[in-house]
């Protein structure tokens, strides 16, 4: 009960903000356009903050066994890998395609992940989760440039330096360079003696802090403030595909091979159920937008893969808890 209840009190908060930006836009204090813009903002700036943040928590990585972050990182690729002719059945539609193929791979461990595996495994199992955060976070965001950027409008021939330079330059990725950075700088400190950290700066980390717990609020309000109902029938196929694809195929797959195959502990699959059965990330939108994605489909695929997720995850956690896993 404890898990339904917290399945629903994630999703519903985030489902209320994003009715909130539909009925903002419908009184006309938030145009689709001012939502568009701030997009960028929340992009840019909002959820790399949180990124940051979350990577450098990260307390002790030494006594971490790395083998379920190498099973998550070999199944994100192959999903990933799967995910591009898949889309290309799914819809004919070209700019379709990537937003698709990211809706399969990519999920919202920074945003829902990580409160869940809190409450799953409490603190314990936060160390795993946000160590996974490095490789899962730094996947999802790479192989979205690469799908977005095959996909993103037809193309006679990939321009491989162009994807390369367009996953250096991804917010994200530079939000996880830079906390891993700051993570190895505080190591070095703390070898010559040196007690330092980040929050001690107070106003820098505070600001810091506040940017970042603005990134969900500021991004669902966007979301609602460009959903339109009138567009579910014309993508109606995407999206069911889509949802079912995220929030019930690819994570029982993936937590079954891990159940019948590997010897994981209950932080490590609280980790996997942020991986691969939260819903897909809300950055997802603002970045197929600035991509040359369907934008619109995007934010229709958030939407509904929170909803559905309110079931599914307690579908999951419940049925690990029977199985003697938590």
């Amino acid at each position: 009960m404890d898990a339904f209840l917290f399945a629903i009190g994630a999703v519903m908060p985030l489902i209320l903000i994003v009715a909130l930006g539909y009925l903002l836009k419908r009184v006309g204090l938030f145009p689709v356009d001012l939502g568009r813009r701030v997009n960028k903002i929340v992009f840019k700036i909002l959820i790399p903050a949180t990124v940051f943040l979350n990577i450098y928590k990260i307390d002790d990585v030494g006594d971490v066994d790395p083998t379920y972050m190498i099973y998550v990182a070999i199944v994100t690729t192959v999903v990933f890998l799967v995910s591009l002719p898949l889309s290309k059945a799914i819809t004919s539609v070209p700019d379709r395609r990537g937003v698709i193929s990211q809706v399969m791979y990519r999920s919202n461990y920074a945003l829902i992940g990580l409160p869940l595996v809190e409450l799953i495994c409490g603190s314990d199992g936060l160390s795993e989760a946000a160590l996974l955060s490095v490789v899962s976070v730094s996947l999802f965001n790479a192989f979205a440039v690469v799908s977005l950027s095959l996909f993103g409008e037809e193309k006679k021939h990939i321009n491989v330096k162009k994807i390369l330079i367009d996953i250096i330059k991804n917010p994200l990725i530079i939000a996880i360079v830079a906390g891993l950075v700051c993570l190895l700088i505080r190591k070095l400190l703390g070898a010559c003696d040196i007690s330092f950290r980040l929050s001690q700066i107070t106003p820098i980390f505070r600001a810091i802090t506040y940017i970042a717990n603005s990134a969900t609020p500021v991004a669902l309000l966007c979301l609602g403030a460009q959903f339109e109902f009138s567009a579910i029938r014309s993508m109606k196929k995407e999206i069911i595909c889509g949802v079912l694809l995220r929030t019930v195929i690819v994570p029982t797959l993936a937590l079954g091979i891990a159940y019948l195959f590997f010897d994981f502990t209950a932080g490590m699959f609280a980790a996997m159920i942020a991986a691969f059965a939260t819903p897909v990330s809300v950055s997802s939108a603002p970045m197929a937008q600035e991509m040359g994605g369907d934008g619109e489909l995007a934010g229709q695929l958030v939407l509904w893969t929170t909803a559905v997720s309110s079931v599914t995850l307690f579908a999951f956690i419940y049925a690990l808890r029977l199985l003697g896993v938590f």
